[in-house]
């Protein structure tokens, strides 16, 4: 890994946990049980399953609060993908750090069994 690669990493931990902080305390505990996982672009094997490889971000695992049939789910993950993040930022810090904060909570939407056009009401598309 790089040094800016290091440097977008660490400053994607930092916005994630300052949000965190700045989140209602109900709400804090329940993303708190949600793994951070921050890869530079989407997998290959993701975008062979169709999904695009400038996705910034995704939640995986079961939502809050939904059934689930069959063995059990990998536990909730939200992924950022932070190259596509800064691309997507132009390469401005402010423009990043704000994508970031936007991004997480937009995946942290979808883990609480929101759909797009709920995400989307909340300002968070």
């Amino acid at each position: 890994m790089d040094a800016t690669a290091k440097w977008l990493v660490k400053v994607a931990r930092e916005e994630v946990q300052g949000l965190m902080q700045s989140l209602p305390e109900g709400l804090r505990e329940r993303a708190q049980g949600i793994t951070l996982v921050l890869d530079p672009w989407p997998s290959d094997a993701l975008v062979a399953e169709g999904w695009d490889d400038g996705l910034l971000g995704m939640f995986t695992g079961q939502a809050e609060g939904t059934p689930w049939e069959g063995p059990p789910p990998l536990p909730p993950q939200i992924l950022l993908f932070y190259e596509n993040l800064w691309e997507f930022a132009e390469e401005n810090e402010e423009t990043y750090r704000k994508e970031v904060r936007v991004t997480y909570l937009h995946e942290l939407g979808h883990y609480l069994g929101l759909d797009e056009a709920e995400i989307d009401e909340r300002g968070l598309l």
